[in-house]
């Protein structure tokens, strides 16, 4: 079946005690078991809840993975996956990661012993076998990143941390399963944050990953379980519910994101333009081959940080907030706000750094929207 029917039906089988058409919220924490050992295959919501099922084998199937495990944030994920490494081993990520990425890797993780290694995904695109060894446990990657948009060639990355014996981790909040599946490049684990695109409408946290190696599956189960870091019934018929849409909005998100870069290239406020699907981004080969569209999310680089700052604090239809994959449009200042913990590391955000989540509105709404506050901040920051 095609990804669009696969999002509505995939582990959403009409309920056989009701014919309820969407999959219930299974609220409760344990169940009524027939024997001593013998139940109808859950005995405590920790460890399986049926509405989890359903998402787990859903998005899963949209990820082409046989395994799906979810969670109850992206940085929840990210933590129960990073329990696959040990301190002996090595961690090798790209440096424009998310900040909480960056803030869990560099403050918790190196504190306590682990060797993290951040590259540039120009150094991961061109060399990251010489960047690599034996001891690499883990290729954490991005990509496209947050907040540059850069594009990483997950295929060549996958072959030569494969040559080493590592495994490669795909970040692929910001693509979503619509536009890329890093599992089929030869990624051994992909991740979301289903806060974003998979959720869609700004109303819940939850993490998500995926693997077609049944080694890494089984583990990633256990810790699911141990650790404990599991959505709720409720956000997981949230995220359930927004898969059911996810193609139809990601095609309006890039619809409207491909009209915003064009006009923020042509603008005269504007220094530079980071976006994939512009021919001049230097990724835009890279994410020919391996999205089927630019997705969307834009950064530019707006004349200085003041006017970044002025800018963003100025638009009317665009809300300035943290987050991103929402239906409605969200502007912020990445170096004040979501990547305020890399400040101090050599690869920080540019401080006149902006990043757009483009909504579903009227593009030229939008558009409308950005040339009035660039006019307005350019004149507030020159007086």
């Amino acid at each position: 079946m095609d990804f669009e029917t696969r999002a509505i039906h995939d582990g959403q089988e009409p309920d056989p005690a009701t014919g309820s058409v969407i999959v219930p919220i299974y609220q409760t924490s344990t169940y009524a078991q027939d024997a001593v050992g013998e139940n109808k295959g859950y005995d405590y919501s920790r460890v399986s809840n049926p509405t989890r099922t359903a998402l787990q084998i859903c998005l899963a199937s949209l990820e082409s993975a046989e395994h799906g495990v979810a969670f109850a944030s992206g940085m929840a994920a990210v933590t129960t996956i990073m329990h696959l490494v040990h301190p002996s081993e090595r961690t090798v990520s790209v440096n424009d990661v998310y900040g909480g990425v960056y803030r869990l890797l560099s403050q918790v993780y190196e504190p306590k012993g682990y060797d993290v290694t951040f590259l540039s995904a120009d150094e991961i695109n061109t060399d990251l076998a010489s960047h690599i060894d034996e001891r690499t446990r883990v290729v954490w990657l991005e990509t496209p990143t947050n907040p540059l948009l850069n594009v990483i060639d997950i295929k060549a990355a996958a072959d030569a941390a494969h040559a080493v014996g590592a495994m490669v981790v795909v970040d692929n909040t910001f693509a979503s399963p619509y536009l890329q599946r890093p599992l089929e490049l030869g990624a051994d684990l992909v991740m979301h944050s289903t806060t974003k695109y998979l959720g869609g409408h700004s109303d819940l946290i939850g993490g998500f990953a995926a693997t077609n190696d049944p080694t890494i599956a089984e583990r990633l189960y256990f810790l699911q379980k141990s650790l404990g870091g599991i959505p709720g019934p409720f956000d997981s018929w949230l995220v359930l519910r927004g898969l059911r849409t996810l193609a139809v909005r990601m095609d309006r998100h890039c619809e409207n994101a491909h009209r915003v870069a064009e006009f923020l290239d042509a603008h005269d406020a504007v220094e530079q333009v980071l976006y994939p699907g512009l021919p001049s981004h230097p990724g835009h080969e890279i994410a020919k081959r391996q999205m089927t569209d630019f997705g969307g999310m834009i950064s530019f680089l707006a004349g200085s940080e003041e006017a970044a700052v002025e800018l963003v604090a100025r638009t009317k239809v665009w809300t300035l907030a943290e987050s991103l994959g929402g239906v409605e449009s969200l502007i912020e200042h990445p170096a004040q706000m979501t990547h305020a913990s890399t400040a101090d590391s050599p690869f920080a955000a540019p401080r006149s750094l902006i990043r757009l989540s483009v909504g579903i509105e009227s593009a030229d709404d939008l558009i409308a929207d950005l040339e009035a506050a660039l006019v307005r901040s350019t004149a507030a920051a020159g007086a």
